[in-house]
């Protein structure tokens, strides 16, 4: 068994989350594995099993909100790998992100071993590249593990390769209720992947009137919106009042959740819940649909905006989501959703 291992998903949380499974490979093959992360995946980061601890740093050529590329910055970086001293590092990527500035990074930190996925020439920057067919839509987490396993490190035995958290979670019944509910999550980091609210609120009512128990989730800079939404079905609104850990019991005691692509849903599937999915195909429903789990995927993914990877729709109208009615999520609910039952 090796040392530290230092891995790298340094974007959002639900790329973090989509990270398990490499992570736990690594995990069970080296002493320490210690997870680079950025600001935006931290929290998620500090759930998975396998991480013993997480380093952040925001990478100026990934965060949407990029700082500028400067000495004192990297240098930061650089010396933090070096106090660290791993023996190997995996850097963890999507199709659209480079490895090889991190790569650079690292080497300059001494890292002897790097491992990654690269489409470019990486001369002297890996020792491990793995090359893999880009048009060929594979789900990120299995993405990440291929490389993983070319690096040498495998899943143990008894590992079924799924999204997962670190148990116990907190104690949040005084936040929803008794188990059972329907969780709604009506954020997301870029606008073109949202439902519009008008069929959050819309939803909201329909699934009370139905007879679910609803509870609304979200972010603190969606408050405005959760309380909206969380008025108009008579449910608790949670929005900007739980950590990440939180949050993630709070979807554990759902029965289904209803989120766009969004870090919630990634979250969900991690905790064995199924999701509706209402999905905007700006990117591949089948890297970043919900993984391992049971769910259902609303929208039109052969709509015009389909692999553009905008951020804000590009199509009139948002056609892709609010084609969606209310009452079809009410239904896919249903259908999908797990009994829960209180703990005693």
């Amino acid at each position: 068994m090796i040392g530290t291992v230092l891995v790298a998903r340094v974007d959002n949380a639900g790329d973090v989350l989509l990270a398990g499974p490499a992570i736990r490979a690594v995990a069970a093959g080296a002493r320490e594995v210690v997870l680079l992360a950025g600001p935006h995946g931290r929290a998620a980061g500090e759930l998975l099993p396998g991480v013993s601890r997480v380093l952040e740093w925001r990478t100026p050529w990934i965060d949407p909100e990029p700082p500028p590329v400067n000495e004192a910055h990297t240098a930061r970086l650089v010396e933090d790998v070096r106090r660290l001293a791993p023996e190997q590092a995996l850097i963890l990527t999507s199709f659209h992100q480079s490895p090889l500035p991190l790569a650079l990074l690292l080497r300059l930190a001494g890292v002897p071993r790097i491992s990654a996925i690269s489409t470019d020439y990486p001369g002297s920057l890996l020792d491990v590249r793995r090359v893999v067919d880009e048009d060929v839509d594979v789900p990120e987490a299995e993405r990440m593990l291929g490389l993983a396993r070319q690096a040498g490190f495998d899943l143990p035995p008894g590992d079924d390769g799924r999204l997962a958290v670190r148990r116990p979670l907190p104690e949040v019944g005084h936040l929803t209720g008794p188990p059972g509910y329907v969780a709604l999550h009506p954020g997301v980091s870029a606008p073109a992947r949202a439902w519009p609210a008008e069929s959050w609120v819309r939803l909201a009512a329909d699934l009370s009137a139905a007879g679910e128990r609803v509870v609304v989730t979200g972010g603190r800079g969606e408050r405005e919106l959760t309380a909206r939404i969380a008025a108009a079905g008579d449910a608790p609104d949670l929005g900007g009042g739980t950590t990440m850990a939180e949050l993630a019991a709070v979807l554990d005691g759902a029965g289904a959740v209803v989120a766009a692509n969004t870090g919630p849903a990634h979250l969900a599937a991690a905790v064995g819940t199924p999701v509706v999915s209402l999905f905007a195909p700006v990117v591949p429903a089948a890297r970043w649909a919900p993984y391992g789990v049971r769910s259902v995927l609303l929208g039109d993914q052969n709509a015009p905006c389909r692999g553009t990877r905008a951020r804000v729709c590009p199509v009139p109208g948002h056609p892709c989501l609010s084609s969606v009615s209310s009452q079809r999520v009410v239904e896919e609910v249903r259908r999908v959703a797990a009994p829960k039952e209180a703990v005693v």
